[in-house]
């Protein structure tokens, strides 16, 4: 089955909007963590604009006293203070992605080849017990990118499915888009590693994503379950989401 992590940076996002405590990270975790999900994904920025490096460390705090066998989830770019943020957390999960300090949010996968030597390094060197790194990868990626990224040490790749979400009013390209995510899942499963995927899936588009791509062993999802969470309460959407992946209790 594949398993729910949910992205709360647009909870801090929204906080961050005043000087105030809410809504609560931590508190947000616990209710999808209550409703189901495995796990919290965040990605800290470096101006902190919406998660911040003490938020990190309150949901350190948070899963290991309440809810130790949920996993917490940092993507970044591998600058030297998000691999020291790394160290000081251990997270159960790192995913590298190729971000400028500047985007507003993820948008491209890695160039595995051009980049083999950074990310050889770099993943050695989160290398550790009890603890996966997975690398974003573009929804097109080739036999030779998806060889290049295996070579690296990572243990999964997480499909960048931006361009797949991009495509809610287009049924033919979304079918497009949706065999190019199934080509690369095929090709990475193939090489051996595990395949996350994440950006912009919603309860409309994300059952014929889990039709047409195979192997898919962790979704990230973050501001289509925030936005369902203003209509439904962030616990009935998680539920949501966990019944499309067919995890729902």
């Amino acid at each position: 089955m594949t398993k729910l992590s949910v992205n709360l940076n647009a909870v801090a996002q929204l906080r961050n909007r005043r000087d105030l405590p809410w809504p609560s990270v931590t508190g947000m975790a616990r209710i999808v963590l209550d409703a189901g999900a495995v796990g919290i994904t965040v990605h800290p920025r470096p101006d902190e604009r919406h998660i911040r490096r003490s938020d990190v460390f309150d949901l350190v705090n948070l899963l290991r006293a309440e809810y130790p066998h949920a996993e917490l989830n940092i993507e970044g770019y591998p600058s030297e203070a998000f691999l020291d943020l790394v160290a000081a957390a251990n997270p159960n999960q790192v995913t590298l992605v190729p971000d400028a300090p500047e985007q507003p949010t993820s948008d491209h996968g890695w160039d595995f080849i051009a980049n083999t030597t950074l990310l050889t390094d770099v993943v050695g060197q989160l290398a550790a017990p009890g603890r996966r790194v997975s690398l974003f990868c573009d929804p097109d990626a080739d036999t030779e990118a998806i060889a290049a990224a295996k070579a690296t040490g990572a243990d999964r790749i997480e499909l960048y499915t931006g361009p797949y979400g991009a495509c809610f009013d287009n049924t033919e390209a979304a079918v497009s888009a949706l065999a190019d995510l199934a080509e690369t899942a095929h090709a990475a499963h193939a090489a051996g590693l595990g395949i996350n995927a994440g950006h912009d899936l919603t309860l409309a588009n994300l059952p014929a994503f889990q039709t047409a791509v195979p192997y898919v062993d962790e979704v990230s999802i973050g501001h289509g379950l925030t936005a369902d969470a203003l209509l439904f309460g962030f616990d009935e959407a998680t539920r949501k989401y966990l019944g499309v992946l067919g995890n729902g209790r």
